[in-house]
């Protein structure tokens, strides 16, 4: 138990140290409330309100999402082969281009379909 003394008493003054923060500055802190203050801010612009049916995105949107999401993929699954790069034999060269193929496949369907484009 000995080595994690330290460790113990950083959280434990972590935690004396937040909570004090927290309390003093709900003591200390100014109270004065207005409707400005309490509104809620949107990048300068006044918050429009929720259309009736939830409103509807562009298929743009999706489209960018998704191809986000399979780049995002991409790289979880490039990393750790280029980190065991040269343990791996010529079977994970072939696996990996047949991966990087299959992506780049969906790319140009995207770039096809003018998902890159914003009108």
């Amino acid at each position: 138990m000995s080595p994690y003394i330290p460790i113990v008493g950083m959280v434990v003054l972590a935690t004396v140290f937040v909570v004090a923060a927290v309390g003093l500055s709900v003591k200390l802190g100014p109270r004065r409330r207005n409707l400005t203050k309490e509104d809620s801010y949107e990048c300068g612009v006044d918050p429009t309100p929720a259309p009736v049916g939830g409103g509807r995105f562009s298929v743009k949107y999706y489209i960018t999402a998704m191809l986000f999401i399979i780049f995002d993929i991409e790289i979880v699954f490039l990393y750790p082969w280029a980190v065991s790069f040269d343990r791996l034999g010529l079977f994970a060269v072939g696996a990996m281009v047949t991966f990087i193929a299959t992506v780049f496949v969906a790319y140009f369907y995207v770039l096809r379909r003018g998902g890159l484009e914003w009108d």
